[in-house]
């Protein structure tokens, strides 16, 4: 499949996963959201929950089940503390993986932060024909995962292939 010749804008939800920060001091939502409309993306909604397993897979049902909305992006929630649990409320929802987001996001995060890389949880994968990203917290790793992988990929000019273009053909 060849990809498109002019951009595609998509909609996309923000959602922060956090018991500490607010949407006044949220660096890492500030930061998707302005990277995602500098691309000429649309913010569709964007929400800061706590890391509890059930409001958050509760308001990602909402947003996927809804036809208009084509990707969430998820920062927080998925390192190894005891209240990180983006993984384990999300990952239920997908109807499909995309294991090369998370393997690339750490082999790019291994040549900035070594071996500490080992530590991120962060995935991807379809639900309801839309697109799922889990990041990390961090503004810096937030930044590299989009900048580096999923800017690229939401972009419908990108070859040769991209996920925008494939956005008709998710629910076949």
């Amino acid at each position: 499949m060849s990809a498109n010749t002019h951009f595609i804008p998509l909609h996309l939800c923000v959602l922060t996963v956090s018991d500490s920060r607010t949407l006044a001091d949220d660096k890492s939502g500030d930061y998707l959201i302005g990277a995602l409309g500098a691309e000429g993306h649309a913010l569709a909604e964007r929400a800061l929950l706590p890391d509890d397993r059930y409001r958050l897979r509760a308001l990602v049902s909402k947003w996927i089940a809804d036809d208009s909305i084509d990707g969430v992006l998820v920062t927080g929630g998925t390192g190894f503390t005891g209240r990180d649990s983006t993984p384990e409320a999300l990952l239920p929802l997908l109807d499909k993986e995309m294991p090369g987001f998370g393997e690339l996001f750490r082999a790019i995060s291994f040549e900035e932060i070594g071996t500490s890389s080992l530590q991120s949880r962060a995935f991807a994968g379809l639900a309801n024909g839309t697109f799922v990203f889990c990041l990390p917290g961090s503004t810096s790793a937030c930044t590299t995962a989009w900048e580096k992988i999923i800017r690229a990929q939401l972009d419908a000019r990108t070859k040769p292939c991209n996920l925008a273009t494939l956005r008709p053909r998710l629910k076949e």
